[in-house]
């Protein structure tokens, strides 16, 4: 009984040991190392990114910098509102809508027939062929990918400086260059979403003899309207956005409107002139989540 007693005494004096290393081992992480190394790498990295961008937010706080941004900022309330005003703001926004309609819709004419032809779900020598497209369909889709590459590597921005030399002054160079980039921006994506889709019914109608056409309106389309038609409106908000910029180079809308207005450090322009622009996006957000319940 002795012995028993003592072997007893034993284990209860090492249970609340393992007990107590479980829950530090517990506690521990176990790539602790690795996680420390790797932030330790980021910050090696990111130090001289931000030494070579001349990275310095601390001249922010600096009193003649926070007097000037106090006095602009309170130079925005209230926002001008006298008739004449609102009536320019109204005109520019509905420029600024004209500006982001006309570009995408000339984007889409430009960017749909490349996604069709780039995207290999409906390559009719890949269904005849087992999933093995022929030699020269597969370049022509290369080269279509690049094209798209190309198109969408230049910005707006830079389309519009160099169309505004060509076009002059006004919201020509500005639909012009959002047609041009968002195109590849467009067929990329939708090349994308097509391919993403299951390819089973689409090479069935081909196999079957359909057109490309056919299958893509049968087979594909119904699979991916809904995410096509929220990737084409998310599209046009960001259009909107991009022509404010361009106003800023001389494509005309709310974005030469805000320009001038920064330039004379109008505050109470420039506020206003924001809240329509966010008022904008708010109804461009509203009309995708119209269209993708509509969709459903």
């Amino acid at each position: 009984m002795t012995e028993q007693a003592h072997t007893t005494a034993r284990a209860a004096q090492a249970a609340p040991r393992g007990a107590s290393s479980v829950a530090a081992d517990a506690g521990r992480d176990p790539a602790w190392l690795r996680r420390w190394a790797a932030l330790l790498l980021a910050l090696a990295v990111l130090w001289p990114v931000l030494r070579l961008t001349e990275f310095r937010p601390w001249q922010m706080l600096d009193a003649h910098s926070l007097q000037a941004t106090a006095s602009f900022l309170a130079s925005f309330v209230p926002p001008r509102h006298d008739w004449a005003f609102v009536w320019l703001l109204a005109k520019e926004a509905w420029r600024t809508i004209a500006i982001a309609t006309a570009g995408l819709a000339l984007a889409w004419l430009i960017g749909a027939p490349l996604a069709l032809l780039a995207s290999a779900s409906l390559s009719i020598s890949a269904s005849e062929g087992a999933g093995r497209m022929a030699a020269l369909p597969r370049l022509l889709r290369q080269l279509l990918r690049w094209l798209l590459v190309a198109l969408r590597s230049i910005p707006e921005l830079v389309y519009a400086l160099l169309l505004v030399r060509v076009t002059g002054l006004g919201p020509t160079a500005g639909v012009l260059a959002i047609a041009i980039a968002y195109g590849g921006m467009l067929g990329k994506v939708y090349a994308e979403i097509l391919e993403s889709a299951d390819p089973a019914p689409t090479q069935a109608l081909l196999r079957a003899g359909c057109g490309r056409l056919q299958a893509f309106f049968c087979g594909t389309l119904p699979q991916c309207a809904q995410e096509l038609a929220g990737y084409t409106v998310y599209r046009w908000e960001c259009a909107v956005r991009s022509s404010v910029v361009l106003g800023f180079v001389g494509a005309g809308g709310l974005g030469q409107l805000l320009d001038s207005a920064a330039k004379m450090f109008a505050g109470n322009e420039v506020s206003a002139t924001l809240l329509v622009f966010i008022g904008l996006v708010w109804l461009s957000d509203g009309l995708s989540a119209w269209l993708r319940r509509r969709l459903a």
